[in-house]
């Protein structure tokens, strides 16, 4: 049965490089969609409610489902904009084959994260602020909540510990 990686997050928090960690890690038929890459690269959209990725989303979410033994789904994902992609979700792989995680980070520590990455020369804390929502938790999957202390060595151990327990 093919498994769902989803990670959640604020900008900055480590989703992306979790991810790329995890694919690298899990090798070949990884699919990994990206939300920045699909709405901000690919797109090249707007972020909300009517938002054009959602439907490219529900279609390489099928795409993952039918054809790769895992998909890692990670970006900001707001909980409330992304509802069409979380019913989709539960209606292809069921509870049992998702595993969801969040990153529930404080304000600064996210800020300090993103201090290191290439993206600070793209955008600062005045975004930052602008974009963050506290704790947008799911209230349809369950997910286990990544705090600041945990590296993302101990996050991708702990998610492929998970998958073999699925």
């Amino acid at each position: 049965m093919p498994k769902l990686i989803i990670l959640r997050g604020n900008a900055g928090s480590g989703k992306t490089s979790l991810a790329h960690s995890l694919q690298e890690e899990l090798g070949e038929n990884t699919l990994l969609l990206s939300q920045d890459l699909l709405r901000r690269t690919m797109l090249h959209a707007h972020d909300g409610f009517d938002t054009p990725t959602i439907p490219l989303l529900l279609e390489l979410l099928n795409f993952g489902f039918y054809n790769c033994q895992t998909t890692i789904l990670e970006g900001i994902l707001k909980s409330d904009w992304y509802q069409p992609v979380w019913l989709r979700i539960i209606d292809l792989y069921g509870f049992k084959n998702i595993q969801a995680y969040y990153y529930d980070l404080p304000f600064d520590e996210t800020l300090k994260r993103h201090a290191t990455r290439d993206k600070a020369n793209e955008f600062g804390e005045e975004s930052l602020k602008r974009w963050w929502v506290e704790k947008d938790y799911l209230t349809d999957i369950p997910e286990t909540k990544l705090g600041k202390t945990i590296s993302l060595e101990t996050a991708k151990a702990l998610i492929l510990s998970d998958l073999k327990k699925s």
